[in-house]
């Protein structure tokens, strides 16, 4: 046979024999190299030019949104809310693997006299180390928040008291991650879920006992509830659910001796956020919506400073 009466090849796959052809460029494509297109096939050449000239698709809040011929955005598959989920359960078998099972308490919630040592016997040395909590004095070596500890309001969000603390908190960043993710994408997802949680840390700097120890990532949880209230009410959505949701929980909240200022400061950072993201016009978010997360954190920054004046004075460390 003639090289002129041959079937035509694959021009990605020269050994795969072919009589499809992109609808765009119209070489010869194998059935593995084929991409649906609204019509006919494309390759893979041409719709990756293709998305180079698209304009990308945003959200109502200016997140990514699904991309084209079936594919989807990170916030659309929720990449984020699994990382953080991974980060959370990494960091609780850490604090197994090096307190051993007692590290497990029932308890969401440990108070300590400030001469008990035994406060660092829990987890052996990890919420020593990441725990928000006050401490004074060098008997403990480590800082307390007011000491130069500032990065504790942080890592606590990543620490739980036992597997029933870390299971609750987690189904919920489930739950409500996904949902935000989508609606926000991954940057404005992350930053909402970190911002909130440092407001609860800090709630409970300001308005606790600096003696109490607290770790969770239930501030940054409630904070969900608060963005996802207000990005509904953008949405013209439903959130009859969620105000049930978040009730019980706060009731919980109360009953069980939780702590109440890191949960309603993280609700509270949450409904922060929401506003910015929600109240911004569509013309500005690009820009505005960074510059509010930054006024946010720089009252936390202002908040924490004054606390710290507060009780260094009060304990005549100044």
């Amino acid at each position: 046979m003639s090289d002129e009466q041959s079937a035509p090849v694959c021009y990605r796959h020269r050994n795969r024999e072919t009589y499809l052809r992109c609808v765009r460029c119209d070489k010869p494509i194998c059935a593995d190299c084929r991409i649906d297109a609204p019509v006919g096939f494309q390759c893979p050449g041409c719709v990756a030019e293709g998305r180079k000239s698209m304009r990308k698709t945003r959200s109502a809040f200016g997140g990514r949104a699904s991309t084209a011929f079936g594919g989807s955005s990170a916030g659309a598959a929720g990449t984020v809310t699994k990382v953080l989920i991974g980060l959370n359960v990494a960091m609780f078998i850490l604090t197994l693997a090096v307190g051993g099972t007692a590290a497990i308490t029932s308890s969401t919630q440990l108070h300590y006299a400030l001469a008990e040592a035994s406060v660092f016997q829990y987890g052996q040395g990890v919420f020593h180390t990441f725990a928000n909590v006050e401490l004074f004095g060098t008997m403990y070596s480590l800082p307390g928040v007011s000491t130069g500890g500032e990065y504790r309001m942080v890592t606590a969000m990543f620490l739980h008291f036992g597997a029933v603390h870390l299971l609750f908190n987690m189904v919920v960043l489930w739950i409500l991650g996904r949902v935000l993710e989508k609606d926000l994408g991954s940057l404005r997802f992350l930053a909402v879920y970190l911002v909130s949680g440092l407001v609860g840390s800090v709630a409970v700097y300001v308005f606790t006992n600096p003696i109490t120890l607290t770790a969770g990532a239930s501030g940054a949880v409630y904070g969900l509830f608060g963005v996802l209230i207000l990005v509904n009410r953008r949405l013209g959505r439903e959130s009859s659910g969620i105000y049930v949701l978040l009730g019980i929980n706060l009731v919980l909240t109360v009953v069980m001796g939780f702590s109440l200022a890191g949960h309603v400061g993280g609700l509270v950072g949450g409904l922060l956020c929401g506003a910015v993201l929600a109240f911004t016009p569509a013309s500005q978010r690009k820009v505005l919506h960074w510059v509010g997360f930054a006024v946010i954190l720089a009252m936390m920054v202002v908040l924490t400073m004054w606390r710290t004046d507060t009780l260094l004075t009060q304990f005549g460390v100044a």
